[in-house]
């Protein structure tokens, strides 16, 4: 049986990938294997740290305006990306928002006047 080693490897150098590339895949999955995961803590840990990777947020946006971040000089509208998901805007300060994987749009116009799914913020919790 092929250890989880041998199987990147294997993947990699079938993808072609560069010696370097491979040993530095390799002392990620070392890394990761160094915690000692069992099967199910590993599938627990594994979506988390995709999610991670991908600057994804694990916990709802929230209204807090320490999570938006004005835009509006780049994309010439009145804008708010979120500062812990940035497919996430608002056109009202981070009380509601919608995503760009949601919506296909060509310009920040397209995407201004577009009707998108809209997700409404939680609210801030005072700490």
């Amino acid at each position: 049986m092929m250890t989880l080693y041998d199987h990147a490897r294997t993947e990699l150098e079938l993808l072609g990938e560069e010696p370097e590339v491979i040993d530095w895949f390799i002392r990620v999955i070392d890394e990761f294997a160094s915690f000692g995961h069992s099967g199910g803590s590993a599938s627990i840990c594994i979506p988390i740290l995709n999610k991670l990777l991908r600057f994804e947020n694990l916990t709802p946006l929230t209204d807090d305006p320490k999570e938006w971040i004005d835009v509006a000089e780049y994309s010439g509208f009145k804008w708010w990306q979120n500062a812990r998901n940035g497919e996430a805007f608002s056109k009202d300060g981070g009380k509601t928002y919608t995503l760009l994987s949601e919506r296909k749009f060509k310009s920040w116009k397209n995407l201004w006047l577009a009707r998108t799914p809209v997700h409404k913020s939680e609210k801030k919790q005072n700490a």
